[in-house]
């Protein structure tokens, strides 16, 4: 199966190619890449966040990952400085980059984000209501009325699920149901992770590696 990066929201140049590069590794994997994005700033990092098909990525799963998507940077040497490498699963409130991501989480809360101004704004919040062709649709409210609006994948800069009770229950349910967590750990999970934050691994599933 071959990546088809022009259906992945990134919009620099070298994002692109680097999904380019790593997508085919990840998918042989029997993974989906979900979001790619190099951040530069004192130090590099390369950011992947990676997916199952149907939800439920572990901390092992980003370990084999990693492994792979080294080998294949070390051989293509896509990045000229020295850089970090995070793998890590979308999160609960995770990124929309993929048009089949909005359809799979029609009827829950969205911010999103235009490159260019529409209608006289570039920020988008509301209910999710699936796509249409090329379109996202998206439930706003104007003035005391809620309306559709269709926004073009093309247009989209950025795009993120709101962190919602609703949502935080679909996410457990589908956990559960792959076998992936029990809800007496994700409630430890909740209550100490703002404490020492090494909790928050059992459900990011975050890989670093320095290269």
């Amino acid at each position: 199966m071959t990546l088809m990066t022009n259906t992945l929201i990134a919009k620099a140049a070298i994002d692109r190619r680097l999904a380019e590069i790593v997508g085919p590794v990840i998918e042989d994997l029997g993974y989906e890449l979900v979001r790619i994005r190099l951040m530069s700033g004192k130090s590099t990092t390369l950011q992947i966040m990676a997916d199952k098909p149907d939800g439920g990525i572990e901390v092992d799963d980003c370990a084999e990952i990693s492994n792979a998507v080294s080998a294949t940077l070390d051989v293509e040497d896509p990045i000229l400085d020295a850089y970090t490498l995070e793998v890590s699963s979308p999160g609960i409130d995770r990124p929309l980059t993929r048009l089949k991501d909005f359809e799979m989480f029609e009827g829950y809360e969205a911010r999103i984000e235009t490159s260019e101004l529409i209608d006289g704004r570039r920020r988008f919040k509301g209910e999710l209501a699936g796509v249409e062709g090329d379109e996202v649709l998206i439930n706003i409210e104007q003035g005391s009325e809620t309306v559709t609006i269709g926004l073009q994948f093309d247009w989209l800069s950025d795009a993120k699920l709101v962190l919602t009770d609703d949502l935080i229950k679909e996410m457990l349910r589908q956990r559960k149901a792959a076998g992936v967590l029990n809800e007496e750990q994700f409630d430890e999970i909740v209550e100490e992770a703002p404490e020492t934050g090494d909790e928050t691994m059992a459900l990011d599933g975050s890989e670093e590696e320095t290269k």
